[in-house]
């Protein structure tokens, strides 16, 4: 059942609630009759969706201002919101399997539950499922990793070239093939990212053009894994580009 948002609950009851459960948005009129047309597939695609997609609803003679804020110029006119961000829109009153598509990419997709689960079995279906995401190939490299299986870590990243976690990994096995990083990788197994870098960076010194090329990958796959912003991964960039440069 869809809720009424006005100017004065939308920060509530949409923007905060989208980043637990996704919102889609309807604004709509009393007087839109293609506004009329599209209510019953918004309602069925909500209801069909156990509560995993919430559906709001802005009049938007009674809210011009919230109208206005989201360049609303012709209604109906649909938002989706996930985490305080619009991640989808459409105006107009589309056919209901246009409507099904946008409710269908706020759910988390069957890949995404898999590497939620984070064990090896699960993994390796989701990248059987999703074969393109660098994201599940690296989490299932890592988990092949833990046990020893350089050569099947290997072949979970090979087809994510210019991914700088799978890149990373990749070097990683290089490196370990030569006999280099092992108490690194033996560190930042136990959870001590920064002995590990720090491990990593000391190697450089005296390695070879091809060894500095893997180390470099390495450093730079384990700090993609932090936010661009965290003053750490600023801080081990500058010592990466200072030692190699």
């Amino acid at each position: 059942m869809a809720i009424d948002v006005s100017d004065a609950s939308f920060e509530r009851e949409v923007i905060e609630r989208s980043r637990q459960v996704p919102v889609v948005v309807d604004f709509w009129a009393e007087w839109c009759g293609p506004c009329r047309t599209l209510t019953p597939a918004l309602e069925a695609a909500e209801a069909s969706r156990g509560g995993k997609v919430v559906l709001a609803k802005v009049d938007v003679d009674a809210n011009q201002a919230l109208a206005a804020r989201y360049r609303v110029q012709g209604i109906p006119a649909v938002k989706a919101f996930r985490d305080g961000e619009i991640a989808g829109e459409f105006v107009g009153a589309v056919p209901k399997a246009k409507v099904e598509e946008l409710f269908d990419s706020l759910l988390p997709s069957r890949g995404d539950e898999l590497l939620a689960k984070g064990d090896e079995l699960s993994l390796r279906e989701a990248a059987e499922l999703e074969p393109r995401r660098a994201d599940i190939a690296v989490a299932l490299a890592k988990a092949r990793l833990e046990r020893g299986a350089e050569e099947e870590a290997l072949e979970a990243v090979e087809s994510h070239e210019g991914d700088f976690g799978a890149e990373g990994i990749a070097a990683r096995v290089r490196l370990a093939k030569r006999g280099i990083g092992a108490e690194a990788f033996a560190t930042l197994a136990r959870g001590h990212r920064e002995a590990a870098l720090d491990a990593l960076l000391g190697e450089l010194d005296l390695a070879d053009e091809d060894t500095r090329e893997d180390l470099r990958r390495t450093i730079v796959g384990i700090l993609s894994e932090l936010d661009p912003g965290d003053p750490n991964a600023r801080e081990y960039r500058k010592r990466l580009a200072t030692a190699l440069y």
